[in-house]
């Protein structure tokens, strides 16, 4: 037994395509092993269905939120991002989570960690997973998150309060190798990380369109093996190591637009076929797009001004701001990244985790 209460306070947010559960970090163990011990219970994993939990049963729906004041000056509020495995017992914070950062601003003023603004709210959000820094601005007329009206994005119905999130400029190269293209099990790639450490590949070299249903490509068991032995080499090349059992880096598949975007993808997390694209990820392949003699080129369709690009993905597309600047010593570096998405809660109130198996004694 842990002595820990039966229930635990928690907020189920929609966030951009996404969906996850918030907590305040003082409501979870402060111990990381029993705090992920305790999240795999609450979203019921692991199991393929999570059918004993909050889980989906997919990667999109298998995803927490950790919110608490900040320690610096910088930022209001400290997010922690923790992707939580379906049929593994994993808990990874090995990346960041912009579309569940959506909804961190909102859960901060409900739990009253930061005060209303009139007739919006800026928060100034620290991602500790990675230190990046982050403002999400929302309105709240009269005080109050607004819950009618609001924003469509593309993959999710109805509409929501708009969140517009605005990552300052970290003046951190965009490319990790240091390479516009790099050969990578025998693949020509470019390597770019503006928020999500992403390998952009041609779709047409790994002998699929791009333009193909999640699952037809999830079902391809020759493409799995090609992006398994890509991923694994690219993580080493772009300094993250053994990444066997990390969601990252993400590999996104690019092929010419179809409905007026500047291009299609599809974005693997790792093995599972995204069926959108992330905040971040979409952050990383706009300006992915922009490197001189990156692997967009030729198949992306950039426009001839103007910072915004319609990323096009399985069920729709994602508009974001995105600018690279080239400095002196030639390695370019993001100049502006933006985007707009939407949150809404779903419902706050107390989770009742399955019971901890108790050790054995044995």
């Amino acid at each position: 037994m842990t002595g820990r209460p039966e229930g635990v306070r928690c907020m189920l947010l929609r966030g951009g395509t996404s969906k996850g559960a918030y907590f305040l970090a003082g409501d979870l163990p402060a111990d990381p092993a029993a705090r992920d011990d305790l999240l795999l219970r609450v979203m019921g994993s692991p199991d393929p269905h999570q059918i004993d939990g909050l889980g989906g049963a997919h990667p999109l729906t298998s995803k927490v939120a950790v919110v608490s004041l900040s320690a610096g000056p910088e930022a209001d509020v400290d997010y922690l991002f923790l992707q939580v495995g379906v049929d593994k017992p994993e808990v990874s914070d090995r990346q960041n989570c912009g579309n569940l950062l959506a909804g961190v601003g909102p859960f901060a003023l409900e739990r009253g960690l930061v005060t209303a603004g009139e007739p919006e709210t800026s928060v100034r959000i620290r991602m500790l997973n990675t230190g990046d820094l982050a403002v999400a601005t929302f309105p709240t007329p009269g005080g109050r998150i607004a819950v009618t009206g609001g924003a469509e994005i593309s993959g999710v119905p109805g509409t929501a309060a708009p969140v517009v999130i605005e990552f300052p400029m970290s003046g951190s190269p965009l490319l990790p190798t240091g390479n516009a293209r790099d050969l990578v099990a025998g693949t020509e790639v470019t390597c770019v990380d503006n928020g999500m450490p992403t390998v952009l590949i041609p779709a047409t070299v790994l002998d699929v369109t791009g333009y193909e249903a999640p699952r037809e490509l999830e079902e391809n068991g020759v493409l799995a093996g090609r992006l398994r032995e890509i991923r694994l080499a690219a993580g080493r090349l772009m300094g993250l190591g053994d990444v066997e059992h990390t969601t990252v880096p993400k590999l996104t598949l690019l092929a010419p637009p179809r409905d007026g975007g500047a291009v299609t993808t599809r974005t693997f997390i790792p093995v599972r076929c995204h069926t959108s694209i992330g905040v971040l990820g979409a952050a990383s392949v706009a300006a992915g797009l922009r490197v001189v003699g990156g692997v967009g080129e030729g198949t992306a369709q950039l426009p001839p001004t103007g910072d915004r690009l319609r990323i096009e993905h399985p069920t729709g597309f994602l508009d974001i701001e995105s600018g690279v600047a080239y400095g002196r010593g030639g390695s370019p570096t993001a100049s502006r990244t933006a985007v707009v998405r939407t949150a809404r809660k779903i419902f706050d109130g107390t989770v009742f985790p399955r019971p901890a198996v108790p050790a054995s004694h044995s």
